[in-house]
């Protein structure tokens, strides 16, 4: 079992990757062929990041069969419990109301569509960080005390101080349900007391990153295409500073969405 220092960095790296804890989460419910891992997980870099994981001696694989070692079942029991353990307590916070809507303005990227600011009291401060697996796409910030939500192409960022900005908004009407919406599940939440324990993040595609960049295979970024960028910033070989045309006012709203997303890579 690992135990001195060079082999927990095995295992800490093999487990900093959300595409190897999936396939570690994957393995939970028994063994598994690398056919079905590559069709659970996609099969970009699958012999990489099971090389990985055998070699922090989280999982065995023989004539292809992949299975936990008692390690990482052991591995994933411990996590599970201090997962458990992370519940937090919110029964001090009060219910927020919506106490203003200040400006819709045009967003830069899609003259067609608006940018929000409201404000929402009393503010939450840091209890947004308790508050993010609310959101399937919630990402907290403690850089910026803000919790960041992506749903659809709608982003709704939540500050400690009470202030509220959404981008890609199609009218008023739409500013006003989103965050009627906003309220309710936070509000939901307040009332139980407690908020969710911490969520297995979404699975990202390269598809979806892709979606989101410029799309001109420029190739200032080294790479060939931005369909092979996005397969590389899955596999954590790029970051997104590397795209020079997101660094662009016209693609600030791209900027944001791929933030959100990297989260979750």
């Amino acid at each position: 079992m690992p135990g001195n220092p060079n082999e927990i960095k095995l295992v800490n790296n093999a487990m900093s990757n959300a595409t190897r804890r999936k396939i570690m989460n994957f393995l939970s419910v028994g063994d598994k062929s690398t056919e079905e891992i590559g069709g659970e997980i996609g099969k970009t870099m699958l012999d990489f990041h099971l090389k990985l994981l055998q070699q922090a001696s989280l999982i065995e694989i023989e004539e292809g069969t992949v299975r936990l070692s008692e390690y990482g079942k052991n591995f994933l029991k411990e996590k599970e419990e201090k997962d458990a353990d992370k519940t937090a307590d919110i029964s001090q916070a009060k219910p927020i109301e919506i106490t203003e809507v200040r400006q819709l303005l045009p967003c830069i990227a899609d003259s067609s569509k608006f940018r929000v600011i409201a404000n929402i009291a009393p503010p939450l401060g840091g209890t947004l960080k308790v508050l993010e697996p609310l959101f399937p796409r919630g990402k907290y910030s403690g850089k910026i005390n803000a919790l960041i939500i992506q749903k659809g192409e709608i982003i709704t960022t939540v500050y400690g101080t009470g202030k509220v900005t959404m981008t890609m908004i199609k009218n008023e009407d739409e500013a006003k349900e989103s965050l009627k919406n906003l309220k309710n599940t936070i509000n939901e939440a307040i009332a139980k007391g407690v908020a969710p324990a911490p969520r297995e993040k979404v699975r990202i595609e390269p598809m979806e990153l892709y979606k989101y960049l410029p799309q001109t295979n420029c190739g200032k970024c080294g790479e060939q295409s931005c369909y092979t960028f996005a397969i590389k910033l899955m596999g954590g070989e790029v970051t997104l500073d590397k795209c020079a045309s997101l660094k662009e006012p016209s693609y600030i709203t791209n900027f944001e969405h791929l933030q959100v997303l990297s989260a979750y890579i």
